[in-house]
Protein backbone atom coordinates (compact mmCIF):
# COMPACT_ATOMS: atom_id res chain seq x y z
CA UNK A 1 0.00 0.00 0.00
CA UNK A 2 1.22 3.59 -1.00
CA UNK A 3 1.87 6.28 1.42
CA UNK A 4 -0.66 8.70 2.27
CA UNK A 5 -1.21 11.84 4.41
CA UNK A 6 -3.15 11.88 7.58
CA UNK A 7 -6.19 13.11 8.17
CA UNK A 8 -5.14 15.41 11.02
CA UNK A 9 -2.52 16.73 8.34
CA UNK A 10 -5.63 17.03 5.52
CA UNK A 11 -7.29 19.25 7.94
CA UNK A 12 -3.87 21.44 8.48
CA UNK A 13 -3.61 21.97 4.36
CA UNK A 14 -7.34 22.59 4.07
CA UNK A 15 -7.07 25.47 6.59
CA UNK A 16 -3.88 26.98 5.04
CA UNK A 17 -6.19 26.63 1.98
CA UNK A 18 -9.09 28.53 3.60
CA UNK A 19 -7.02 31.39 4.65
CA UNK A 20 -5.38 32.27 1.48
CA UNK A 21 -9.52 31.86 0.16
CA UNK A 22 -10.15 34.53 2.49
CA UNK A 23 -7.46 36.67 2.13
CA UNK A 24 -8.47 36.98 -1.56
CA UNK A 25 -12.36 37.28 -1.45
CA UNK A 26 -12.88 33.66 -3.15
CA UNK A 27 -15.23 31.54 -1.54
CA UNK A 28 -14.18 28.00 -1.98
CA UNK A 29 -14.30 24.63 -1.83
CA UNK A 30 -10.64 22.58 -0.99
CA UNK A 31 -10.22 18.80 -1.43
CA UNK A 32 -7.78 16.71 -0.20
CA UNK A 33 -7.77 13.03 -1.58
CA UNK A 34 -5.19 10.56 -0.95
CA UNK A 35 -2.73 8.56 -4.35
CA UNK A 36 -5.72 6.51 -5.41
CA UNK A 37 -7.68 9.75 -5.64
CA UNK A 38 -10.15 8.46 -3.11
CA UNK A 39 -11.12 11.88 -0.56
CA UNK A 40 -9.51 12.22 2.92
CA UNK A 41 -11.29 15.63 3.54
CA UNK A 42 -13.59 17.94 1.63
CA UNK A 43 -14.27 21.71 3.18
CA UNK A 44 -17.04 24.23 1.90
CA UNK A 45 -16.74 27.86 2.95
CA UNK A 46 -19.84 29.91 3.21
CA UNK A 47 -21.12 31.58 0.17
CA UNK A 48 -18.86 28.83 -2.32
CA UNK A 49 -20.71 27.40 -5.23
CA UNK A 50 -22.29 24.09 -5.18
CA UNK A 51 -21.39 23.16 -8.03
CA UNK A 52 -17.46 23.64 -6.96
CA UNK A 53 -17.92 20.44 -4.47
CA UNK A 54 -17.78 17.93 -7.17
CA UNK A 55 -15.01 19.93 -9.36
CA UNK A 56 -13.06 20.29 -7.02
CA UNK A 57 -13.28 16.51 -5.72
CA UNK A 58 -12.48 15.59 -9.20
CA UNK A 59 -9.87 18.36 -9.86
CA UNK A 60 -8.38 15.88 -6.16
CA UNK A 61 -9.11 12.73 -8.32
CA UNK A 62 -7.31 13.88 -11.61
CA UNK A 63 -4.64 14.79 -10.16
CA UNK A 64 -4.08 11.37 -8.53
CA UNK A 65 -5.07 9.26 -11.49
CA UNK A 66 -2.52 11.45 -14.17
CA UNK A 67 -0.35 12.27 -11.50
CA UNK A 68 0.16 15.74 -12.03
CA UNK A 69 -1.42 19.07 -12.10
CA UNK A 70 -4.97 19.80 -13.81
CA UNK A 71 -3.61 23.19 -15.45
CA UNK A 72 -0.66 20.44 -17.30
CA UNK A 73 -3.82 19.41 -19.27
CA UNK A 74 -5.02 22.46 -20.92
CA UNK A 75 -3.02 22.89 -23.28
CA UNK A 76 -2.43 18.68 -25.03
CA UNK A 77 -6.59 18.62 -24.55
CA UNK A 78 -7.52 21.40 -26.85
CA UNK A 79 -9.24 19.97 -30.43
CA UNK A 80 -6.25 18.79 -32.58
CA UNK A 81 -3.87 17.97 -29.39
CA UNK A 82 -3.17 14.59 -28.59
CA UNK A 83 -5.63 14.85 -25.30
CA UNK A 84 -8.63 16.00 -26.89
CA UNK A 85 -11.81 14.96 -25.47
CA UNK A 86 -9.86 13.64 -22.30
CA UNK A 87 -12.42 15.35 -19.74
CA UNK A 88 -15.00 13.20 -21.65
CA UNK A 89 -13.39 10.04 -20.21
CA UNK A 90 -13.40 8.32 -17.13
CA UNK A 91 -17.13 8.89 -16.43
CA UNK A 92 -16.25 12.72 -17.17
CA UNK A 93 -14.58 13.07 -13.88
CA UNK A 94 -11.40 14.38 -15.60
CA UNK A 95 -10.85 18.02 -15.60
CA UNK A 96 -8.30 19.91 -18.03
CA UNK A 97 -8.17 23.16 -16.13
CA UNK A 98 -6.17 24.16 -13.29
CA UNK A 99 -6.83 23.69 -9.18
CA UNK A 100 -5.97 20.13 -8.71
CA UNK A 101 -2.18 19.21 -7.66
CA UNK A 102 -0.51 16.37 -6.66
CA UNK A 103 1.43 16.22 -3.03
CA UNK A 104 4.69 14.21 -3.17
CA UNK A 105 6.73 13.34 0.05
CA UNK A 106 10.49 12.26 -0.92
CA UNK A 107 9.42 11.89 -4.98
CA UNK A 108 6.45 9.73 -4.33
CA UNK A 109 2.79 11.24 -4.56
CA UNK A 110 1.09 10.58 -0.97
CA UNK A 111 -2.26 12.91 -2.14
CA UNK A 112 -3.62 15.43 -3.91
CA UNK A 113 -5.12 19.13 -3.00
CA UNK A 114 -7.67 20.97 -5.39
CA UNK A 115 -9.75 24.00 -5.18
CA UNK A 116 -12.74 25.11 -6.99
CA UNK A 117 -14.63 28.29 -6.44
CA UNK A 118 -13.28 31.10 -8.17
CA UNK A 119 -10.97 31.84 -11.40
CA UNK A 120 -8.82 29.46 -12.28
CA UNK A 121 -5.67 31.18 -11.47
CA UNK A 122 -7.85 31.80 -7.83
CA UNK A 123 -8.03 27.94 -7.53
CA UNK A 124 -4.47 27.62 -8.21
CA UNK A 125 -3.72 30.61 -5.72
CA UNK A 126 -5.73 28.48 -3.32
CA UNK A 127 -4.64 25.30 -3.55
CA UNK A 128 -0.99 26.15 -3.73
CA UNK A 129 -1.53 28.12 -0.15
CA UNK A 130 -2.40 24.26 1.07
CA UNK A 131 1.10 23.12 -0.69
CA UNK A 132 2.73 25.19 0.86
CA UNK A 133 1.37 24.24 4.07
CA UNK A 134 2.21 20.76 3.33
CA UNK A 135 6.47 21.57 2.58
CA UNK A 136 6.71 23.02 5.98
CA UNK A 137 4.96 20.02 7.77
CA UNK A 138 7.24 17.71 5.74
CA UNK A 139 10.57 19.40 6.27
Amino acid sequence: MSETITLETAKQLIDAAERKAEEIGVPSVITVANPDGNMIAQHRMDDAWLASVNISRNKAYTSAALEMPTHELAEPSQPGNSLYGLQTTDDSRIVIFGGGFPLERNGEIVGTIASSGGQVDEDMTVARAGIDQFQTLTH
